[in-house]
This record gives structure tokens, sequence and C-alpha cells, in this order.
């Protein structure tokens, strides 16, 4: 045969590579666990506020006022900060937002440790106080759910439960790791110390854990799912534009569950020992214990919610826990109001069960009912404004009613008030738990 007319074969160059279809346990481990570092600033702020109202608002308690409402009022910047870092994280990946949104994070705890104080610069250094909240509200409004998002994309289907769930149990150890910095702060030192020098220690320690974290996530990847939608030239040039015209009904199953999931943690968890000071029913270091007791209990149930929730599917869970919500706050608020201590942890205990599983189960459906393209613009619109609502001003209403109308029934009511008014959106909630294998037992 002529060489003309012989076949040939283009010689094989190198193959290539799969696309991966999961991130590795690396890459995991950083994510879930650098919310330690959002729950810390935000549990950080309110330990100290006492201090931080001296420092800052020349002490008094209108001071005290000044302070917890500036937390309120910089809480409402959370949604704004995700409706942009979202977009960002719907355009360029999961990972750029989570390294910017760190970045911020650390300048913002940073600025507020070398801030001037009231007996510098007057008024002024209450402004300059308030106006870095606010700027750390924005940078940490994508923050909770890029990692979600992140986790859900990148964990095995039949794990997304669990993995997600762990966002939610380093948060509460962000929460602990802030109270026990505080406490050894406030203990360690004198009371002009203190308000000289030593309230910046907690905050630099912030600042350093959250420059770490940063570093940490430099080495992730990117989700896979994002790199095959960006292969796929499937990005969304105004993914916020798209949700609303496109995604609706995702967006309010999303803040019906995160409104759950607000109320039950923000009002049935870290108003409880509020409750129980105001209402001199429990002196304060007693009800602070309680509250560690509660938020260990959140650690122990969250991730064992999580793999329920790859078992059995995310609504029957949602749907159990939202039920429970419905009809348990009222009598074990009532049980704390009127029985001796072991009663009042175990009503603290069962408390701290529900929202602990609502924020397990919860953190993989949110992200589950919207589609890749536009899931952080979705969950910022839907879970991020229903936490600000349902999480930021739920407490604040609580203890307004509690005065008024003299009830300790009120905190339980606002929970199961919250609870049945979502429950048929909840009742009508397709299933997200991917079809197929389930997790080994």
């Amino acid at each position: 045969m002529p060489a003309s007319l012989e076949p040939t074969t283009a010689p094989a160059g190198p193959a290539a590579p799969a696309p991966r279809a999961t991130i590795s346990n690396r890459s995991i481990a950083i994510a879930a666990f650098s919310t330690i570092v959002e729950w810390y600033d935000f549990t950080l702020y309110l330990y100290l506020s006492t201090v931080l109202s001296r420092v800052f608002f020349g002490g008094g308690a209108a001071a005290l006022a000044t302070t917890l409402g500036g937390f309120a009022i910089a809480y409402l910047m959370r949604p704004l900060g995700a409706a942009v870092l979202g977009h960002f994280g719907d355009r360029t990946g999961r990972r750029r937002m989570m390294l910017l949104s760190m970045a911020l994070m650390a300048a913002a705890m940073a600025a507020t440790a070398l801030l001037p104080t009231y007996a510098s610069v007057g008024p002024l250094a209450g402004v300059l106080l308030l106006a870095w909240r606010c700027f750390m509200a924005f940078s940490v409004g994508a923050e909770y759910t890029g990692v979600v998002a992140y986790l859900v994309e990148g964990a095995p289907p039949e794990r997304r439960g669990l993995v997600a769930s762990l966002a939610a149990v380093s948060s509460e150890v962000g929460g602990l790791l802030a109270a026990g910095i505080s406490a050894i702060t406030v203990l360690a030192l004198d009371t002009q110390s203190l308000e000289a020098w030593g309230w910046r220690i907690p905050f630099l320690i912030g600042a350093a854990l959250a420059a770490g974290v940063c570093l940490a996530r430099s080495q992730m990847e990117e989700s896979p799912e994002f790199e095959r939608m960006e292969a796929d030239a499937g990005i969304w040039s105004a993914p916020l534009t798209r949700v609303l015209a496109e995604q609706r009904a995702g967006v309010i199953r999303g803040f019906a569950i995160s409104a759950l999931g607000s109320v039950t943690y923000y009002v049935g968890i870290t108003y409880v020992p509020t409750f129980l000071i105001a209402s001199h029913l429990m002196p304060e270091g007693d009800a602070l214990g309680l509250a560690t007791f509660a938020a260990v209990a959140v650690i122990l149930v969250t991730p064992l919610v999580g793999h329920t929730a790859d078992r059995i599917g995310r609504k029957p869970v949602l749907l159990f826990l939202c039920a429970a919500a419905a009809l348990l706050p009222v009598p074990l608020f009532l049980l704390m109001s009127f029985g001796p201590p072991a009663q009042m942890l175990a009503g603290a205990l069962l408390l701290a069960a529900i929202g602990g599983g609502v924020s397990a189960v919860g953190a993989v459906a949110t992200a589950e009912q919207l589609p890749i393209e536009g899931r952080m613009s979705g969950l910022a619109l839907g879970a991020t404004t229903a936490t600000a609502i349902f999480g930021g001003l739920t407490p604040y209403l609580g203890q307004v009613l509690l005065e008024w109308l003299k009830s300790p029934l009120v905190p339980g009511a606002i929970i199961a008030l919250v609870a049945a008014g979502f429950l048929p959106v909840l009742a009508r909630m397709p299933e997200t738990r991917p079809k197929g294998r389930r997790p080994a037992t």
C-alpha cells in the first residue's frame, strides 16, 4: 500500500484531567471551620457590650442602649453585603468571594482594635465604632451563605447535609471562643487597664484569626460545580435580576427556612440568658453557664441532624422541627419560668436542640432551593434578609413585649407564631436530597 494511503493515527497526547466531582477533605475542613471567625466577632461585640459602652460612649444606661442599638443597625447591613458579595461570587467564583469577605473582616477587626476612645476624641469614638460595625456587617453578609454554598457544591451528594452542617457547628465554636477570650480578658485585668487597652486584645486576636483563615482559603480549590458552569459558559451576567425574575419560589422557600432557623436560634438560644436574667429567674453567672450547656448541645445535635437529612431527606426533617417549634417553645419557656434549675436547664437544652437542628438542615436546604448560576444572589435575597429580620430584630422585640406584657410566654409565642406562619411554605417545598445512594450508617 502506498505510504500516502496508509492510515495515520495522531500521536496520543496527555489525557485531559477529568473534571473534579468533589473538593478535597482539606478544602472542606478549611471552609467549614472558617465560619468560626464570623461568629467570633458577632458574639464578641455582645459579650463586651458593657465594656464598649464605657470605652466609646462614656458609660451609663443610655450608652449601653446605644451600643446595642448600633449592633442592631449594623446587622441590617448584612443583606446589602450579601447582595454585593453574592453577585461577585456568582460571577467570579465562591473561592474568590470567600477570600474577599475574610480579608474585609480582618481589616474591620484590626481597625476596631486600633480605634481612639471616648476619653481621647469624645463622641467621635462612638461614631467610628458604629461605622466599622456597619463595614463588618457588610463584609460578613455573604460569608456564611458563601461557605454553605461552597460545601454543598463540593461535597459528595450523599453527604451534603452532614458536610454543610459543619458550618453551623463551627459557628457555635466561634461563639464559645469569643466567650472564653472575653472572660479571660475581663478577669485578668483591672477596670482601668481593661478600659485603657485591654479591650483591644480580643479584637486583635480576631483580626489575626481572620488573616490566618484568609491565608488558608488561598489554598482552597474552587467549587467544582462553579467550574463546570464556567466551562459551559453558564455564568449569568446579571444573577440578581434573573433570580428575581425566574427563581422567586426558591427565594421565598429560602426565606422561610432561614426565618425559622433565625427565630429558633436567636430567640430560643441566644436570648434565653437575657430572658432568665431580666425576669430575675437566675443570676447572671448561672444564666451564662446555662447558655454554655446549650451551646454544647447545639454542637452535638447539629451533625446528627445533618446526617439524618442525608438519610431521609430535607423536607421531613424540616417539617418535624417546624412542628416542634410551633408546639414546644411556649410550654418550655413556661417550664423555665416556674421550675427549679434542673427544669430550666432541661427547657434550655430542648430549645437549643430545636434551634441547632433547624440550623443544620437549613444550611443545605436553603442552598438547594436555588440553581448554581444565581445561588449566592438568591441566598442574599432570601436567607440573609430573613436572618436580618428574624435574627436581628426578634430578640429586641421579645424583650420589649416581655417588659410590656409581663408574661414569660412572650418569647415562646414569637417562635411559635413564626413557625406556624411558615409551616405551609415548607409543606409545599419539594424534596431536594439528591436521589440515589444514601450514606452508610
